[in-house]
């Protein structure tokens, strides 16, 4: 199971549990030390797992592509991606909006999550039953001022599960998206920062949906997006 995003809050969380369902979890983000503790826990708990050290926002096709050779060559195969890497550095009007900080948005939020599916794809469909899981953003919340880059993106990722699940129909990939509600994360900090955090349910409270995804049980929510909103405590 690639984890994308490894260190962020539903990304870790989502390692967490992965592990701990018995997947032998990739652990892919751009912090080696973090990436390092990350997998002595998961290790020191039983678990499986490897890291892959990749920068998002710099890798391109030819890193992909030398990324799903790796994993084939350790694992033989791959049955599940988690998307769970974010770029939003705050609230910004788009008439203010740096260019680079635009066209970054896209990219982490959108290009990257693409072409690092489409690098594996035909790793993807050597298991019997695999998964690709976006984590998308409710429309109705982002679609407002300031939200910038990371809206853009995410409005795009929608279209992305619907097409790239439509295509794939007919084979043993499977590709959805999870919608998560408010949850314990910097990125909901850094746009609800007048609101109290404690309000919000930690990132593990949405990490079994994650795993329901990627399992057999996830069929259900193929080609489709999985609206979920949990409560704190």
């Amino acid at each position: 199971m690639l984890v994308v995003g490894a260190l962020g809050g539903l990304g870790s969380a989502s390692a967490r549990a992965c592990a701990a369902a018995g997947a032998e979890v990739v652990l892919l983000g751009r912090r080696v030390p973090k990436l390092n503790r990350l997998y002595d826990e998961l290790v020191a708990a039983g678990g499986r797992a490897a890291i892959y050290p990749l920068d998002l926002e710099g890798a391109t096709p030819a890193d992909y592509a030398d990324m799903a050779e790796r994993i084939e060559g350790e694992f033989g195969r791959l049955d599940g991606i988690v998307h769970a890497a974010a770029n939003f550095p705050g609230l910004t009007p788009l008439e203010l909006t740096e260019p680079e900080a635009f066209a970054r948005a896209i990219h982490v939020n959108l290009t990257a999550p693409m072409l690092l599916t489409q690098a594996c794809l035909p790793l993807l469909k050597k298991a019997r039953d695999s998964a690709v899981v976006f984590v998308s953003d409710a429309p109705a919340r982002i679609a407002r001022a300031h939200w910038g880059g990371y809206a853009v993106a995410k409005h795009g990722l929608q279209g992305l599960v619907a097409v790239l699940g439509d295509e794939l129909v007919n084979s043993p990939v499977r590709v959805s998206a999870l919608e998560p509600g408010p949850m314990r994360t910097s990125l909901r900090g850094r746009a609800y920062f007048g609101e109290n955090p404690a309000s919000w349910p930690e990132p593990s409270a949405y990490a079994p949906a994650v795993v329901h995804l990627l399992s057999a049980d996830g069929a259900e929510h193929r080609g489709r997006v999985w609206p979920l909103e949990l409560r704190a405590g």
